[in-house]
């Protein structure tokens, strides 16, 4: 009895060992599934200009780590950056510098920003108005980029205006991201917004979809029929599309493009005089899908431009001194250099994002909004209003 007791014992240790080496197995595959699904191969190029090959090997990597961002989204509540880039490639095509690299995800942020950049929100316009009736909330429009620059200025990373009274695209909003003016597609409009309001990036919007579609058709006639069709508007099925926009306000290149969808089955009211981002907004089941719509579009854009450069523009210059429109709410400090760019050398290569530095500023003094320094080496001359300045290296 003893003998067959242990040999029982023996027979499940085994099975058990093989059990537990089979679900090693299967945690290894799931783990180099998971990793898979976290790194890409992505390139990246810059033009080389006269700051020379290694100036443009660091652009081509900045780039690649873009494209990195934009390849790899987030899964679940993760937040998830490029934050391991490893240059697998690299070769020189005419005056184009070319990289490949591996990225690779991490679940913390990889770079942070040491400076806050401005965003400026515009009006999310509907593309279709009547899906949106007079006696529902009319806060979406301004709502929703409002909230989402609310939440970019929670992070820390941001400072965020409200211009949601402008729309970049009242005329044909279902032709965004593109901006038309008399037939002619045009970005005119984002520089001057960016201008007007000191701001290095722009958030634009249009509300694609959100119309309202019965579960049950309404036929016949009478107070039955009237009465299903009042009710329609409150147990229904209500589809939600949200394009979400980011520019560079320098450039007019269009950073950022996702359209959020979702949809709701049942109650799809909004009424009128709730205020997007409030409880009571939060409370309705079209309003709580929205909310999941900012958060994630929020969440998109930080990680995003957590690794993008600092920009500001030059607000005068006197007396051998520039000053910039940035200053200690932007978390710049005494001692902290920045490129600076001439608008003219800039304007000939527009969409580069950025061409030859006239030189290197050191900022003397930060005041709360504005700061002032002068370039190495003297040549203030060369610097001019509307001109600008960007971090010297990438956070």
């Amino acid at each position: 009895m003893g003998l067959l007791m242990r040999y029982k014992l023996g027979l499940t240790g085994l099975l058990l060992t093989m059990l537990v080496a089979c679900g090693g197995t299967n945690n290894t595959r799931s783990q180099a599934e998971a990793i898979s699904q976290r790194q890409a191969t992505v390139q990246g190029s810059a033009v080389i200009t006269g700051a020379g090959v290694d100036q443009a090997r660091q652009e081509a990597i900045n780039d690649a780590i873009a494209n990195a961002s934009l390849q790899l989204k987030r899964s679940g509540s993760e937040s998830l950056l490029a934050s391991d880039i490893k240059v697998v490639d690299e070769w020189q095509e005419g005056n184009t510098y070319h990289v490949q690299v591996l990225a690779v995800l991490a679940q913390q942020h990889a770079c942070h920003s040491p400076y806050r950049k401005t965003i400026v929100a515009t009006a999310f316009p509907v593309m279709n108005a009547d899906q949106v009736n007079g006696n529902e909330s009319q806060d979406l429009f301004s709502g929703i980029p409002r909230e989402i620059g609310n939440r970019l200025m929670e992070s820390g990373d941001f400072i965020a205006r409200n211009l949601t009274s402008t729309s970049l695209y009242q005329n044909r909003p279902d032709l965004a991201p593109e901006i038309m003016l008399n037939g002619i597609i045009v970005n005119s409009a984002i520089l001057d917004v960016a201008r007007r309001q000191n701001a290095q990036l722009v958030l634009a919007g249009v509300i694609r979809d959100f119309k309202v579609e019965s579960t049950q058709y309404v036929r016949g006639s009478g107070v039955l029929a009237e009465l299903k069709s009042v009710m329609r508007d409150y147990i229904a099925r209500r589809s939600i599309g949200i394009d979400v926009f980011v520019y560079d306000g320098f450039t007019g290149a269009l950073l950022f493009q996702h359209r959020y969808t979702d949809s709701i089955l049942g109650d799809v009211s909004l009424p009128s005089g709730y205020t997007v981002g409030s409880e009571r907004f939060d409370s309705t089941s079209a309003g709580h899908k929205i909310t999941q719509i900012i958060a994630m579009a929020s969440d998109d854009i930080k990680d995003l431009f957590g690794c993008y450069p600092f920009a500001a523009r030059v607000s005068r210059v006197e007396n051998n001194r520039i000053y910039i429109a940035a200053g200690a709410q932007d978390k710049i400090k005494v001692g902290d250099r920045f490129k600076v760019y001439s608008v003219d050398t800039y304007a000939s290569s527009v969409g580069m994002g950025f061409t030859d530095p006239v030189g290197i500023m050191v900022l003397t003094d930060v005041g709360p909004s504005m700061a002032a320094g002068n370039l190495e080496g003297g040549g203030q001359y060369q610097v001019r209003p509307g001109d600008w300045v960007r971090s010297v290296e990438m956070p």
